[in-house]
């Protein structure tokens, strides 16, 4: 007998626990003035240092002894350019009262101790992202089997039409979510609602055994996992299980579907918002895990090889270049 009850918590366990992974990882990429960015360069990375040092009241007192009594110019001069211990004395007395010179050593800062997770190098990325998204949709199985929940419920069925269906089904549905989902970063975008690519850039590959990685392995673990929290347990269980309307449950995932992904910005979460529920709505038609999982690879994977891979610009530049403005 299915214990839905149990399901349903142990779901809610795992989808907090993502919720909180996806904000630490948020405020890791984010800078101090709040805004997060993407990998930076060497000069970028050790501008954040580049503070006017203060003085110590010791270098002040000796600052205003120096201005009063400066040696005349031409004194210092030819000690400093003759030879001797005359010359040597009066170049280190010069440069004991330089101002720029600090007597003390400069304080480290914050950011100069603790690594930044924006030089963590992209397989490395990559690899943390597979293995916590496998290991959390791994005890999400692990509990279905576990609570004896039904395959149909989570929209799984064991024959060769619904494989054929889902496949074909996700892959249409897949390239017209892709489509509406440029689309409407790019209105987004022109609003003036800010879009975040910068994980994304984060996270494409620099070599072809990365992308075969990336399109293989990391993603498919991405949508499977995703795709069975938010429509296969927070939808297909509950809905079976217990007496909640099902565009409710459709409505709710759809919301956490977004938090979920905080580190796209303002815009990059109304859009994941409503694409989620579009997928929730292909999964409560179609009452199929495959094409909902299809479809939410190829969205993430056309993003990655059409403005990473093959470089080409995103749509609110080519609605701009359209449009005139």
């Amino acid at each position: 007998m299915a214990q839905w009850a149990a399901f349903a918590g142990l779901s809610g366990v795992v989808l907090v626990a993502l919720l909180v992974l996806s904000v630490l990882t948020q405020r890791a990429f984010e800078e101090p003035n709040g805004s997060s960015v993407g990998r930076s360069s060497p000069l970028e990375a050790d501008s954040s240092t580049d503070r006017p040092l203060q003085r110590t009241d010791s270098e002040d007192r000796t600052t205003d002894a120096a201005s009063r009594e400066e040696p005349p110019e031409e004194a210092a001069t030819s000690a400093v350019e003759g030879d001797g211990p005359a010359a040597d004395d009066v170049a280190s007395v010069v440069d004991a009262r330089a101002p720029h010179q600090p007597t003390e050593p400069r304080e480290t800062t914050r950011s100069e101790t603790e690594a930044d997770p924006r030089d963590v190098s992209t397989g490395a990325l990559l690899a943390n992202v597979a293995l916590s998204q496998g290991l959390f949709a791994a005890i999400l199985l692990g509990a279905a089997v576990y609570t004896a929940i039904p395959l149909e419920a989570l929209g799984i069925e064991l024959d060769v039409s619904y494989l054929r269906s889902g496949l074909l089904v996700g892959a249409v549905a897949g390239a017209a979510l892709y489509a509406a989902n440029e689309v409407g970063a790019a209105l987004a975008t022109r609003l003036g609602v800010d879009h975040d690519e910068a994980l994304r850039g984060l996270l494409a590959p620099d070599d072809v055994r990365g992308w075969v990685v990336l399109l293989v392995a990391v993603l498919p673990v991405v949508a499977f996992f995703e795709e069975f929290l938010f429509r296969a347990a927070l939808i297909g269980a509950l809905d079976a299980g217990f007496d909640v309307p099902i565009w409710l449950l459709a409505a709710g995932s759809s919301v956490a579907f977004a938090i979920g992904h905080g580190m796209q910005g303002p815009a990059g979460i109304v859009v994941t918002g409503l694409l989620g529920f579009v997928l929730a709505a292909l999964f409560i038609v179609t009452e199929s895990l495959l094409a909902v999982v299809v479809a939410h690879y190829l969205v993430n994977a056309l993003e990655f090889v059409v403005h990473e891979g093959l470089g080409l610009e995103p749509v609110e530049s080519v609605l701009e270049t359209i449009t005139g403005s």
